[in-house]
């Protein structure tokens, strides 16, 4: 079993000050394999958020998978935002702005779809899906393949479809033909999980997308903060929604939705009949679901 702790927009320079330290309990009382972060670790790319940003990122768990997000792209100084976009990002946070984690269970490819000229919208080119596929396509169909960014490739009915990160559908193909599984990403400050074949028609295929909401950030669109808890196990896949409860002055759980990968499907929701009869035993690192006969 692998458990990734999947949270977005963290905004540093707007945030709500009160909900660090019980984001902080519980995504390290939770012991993830793995820590995502999609993207807007600070409201405008200041040296001092991006400080805040790093001492955050210091005290949860490791290995992490960080990318940046069009507000990590300095907005206000045009010489930095075309000459040296990225150059706190890698200052405070990391040298390396498209990261990879790998095992023998999965591969997590973190991609930077932010750009100095589309301020806040984002893109991914041939040469980033290239080198997806070279990192992904050798993998087996058990290694859950899993890809990062802040921009979305999917958005709820009745969004501002621009959202969607630029060149979605070349990538989506591409990646489609590597047996991709999972896309994480942020930017909405909405949660949403959804199939990518009800967008994609691409035969044969259909990956998981997962949004995550804003985990600190006081513009919550409507929505309360909130992070992902991913638990993978191939051929299953939950994805649980926490919440920030106020009255109870931390983050619960609010609900979680199972997925299991079928042949010639790809992922397909279960229905909740169905997900409530396969237990997830979380036994030392392994995930244990159990289907009844």
């Amino acid at each position: 079993m692998r458990k990734i702790v999947h949270l977005s927009d963290l905004h540093f320079g707007r945030i709500d000050a009160a909900l660090v330290e019980p984001l902080v309990e519980a995504i390290n009382e939770a012991q993830p394999t793995l820590v995502v972060v999609s993207g807007d670790l600070t409201q405008r790319a200041r040296t001092h958020q991006f400080e805040e940003a790093r001492a955050f990122l210091d005290r949860l768990p490791k290995p992490q998978v960080v990318v940046p997000g069009n507000h990590d792209v300095p907005l206000y100084d045009v010489f930095e935002r075309f000459a040296r976009p990225l150059d706190k990002w890698r200052r405070y946070i990391s040298e390396e702005v498209e990261p990879v984690y790998e095992d023998e269970e999965m591969v997590v490819a973190g991609v930077n779809t932010a750009r100095s000229l589309t301020r806040k919208y984002g893109r991914v080119n041939e040469q980033q899906v290239a080198h997806l596929r070279e990192r992904l396509c050798n993998y087996p169909d058990e290694v859950l393949k899993v890809i990062v960014t802040h921009h979305p490739f999917d958005v709820a009915e009745g969004a501002d479809e621009r959202e969607i990160v630029g060149r979605a559908q070349m990538a989506m193909e591409a990646l489609a033909a590597c047996g991709a599984d999972l896309l994480l990403a942020g930017h909405m400050h909405v949660s949403q999980t959804g199939r990518t074949a009800e967008r994609y028609k691409i035969e044969g295929h259909s990956a998981l997308f997962v949004q995550a909401g804003t985990a600190t950030s006081t513009r919550g669109r409507g929505e309360a903060n909130s992070f992902n808890v991913i638990r993978l196990k191939h051929p299953h896949i939950q994805v649980e929604r926490r919440v920030w409860q106020p009255d109870g002055g931390a983050y619960a759980r609010a609900n979680a939705e199972t997925f299991r990968h079928t042949h010639g499907r790809g992922w397909e929701r279960l229905p909740e009949e169905v997900a409530a009869g396969i237990t997830f035993d979380e036994v030392g690192t392994g995930l244990q679901p159990h289907v009844p006969e």
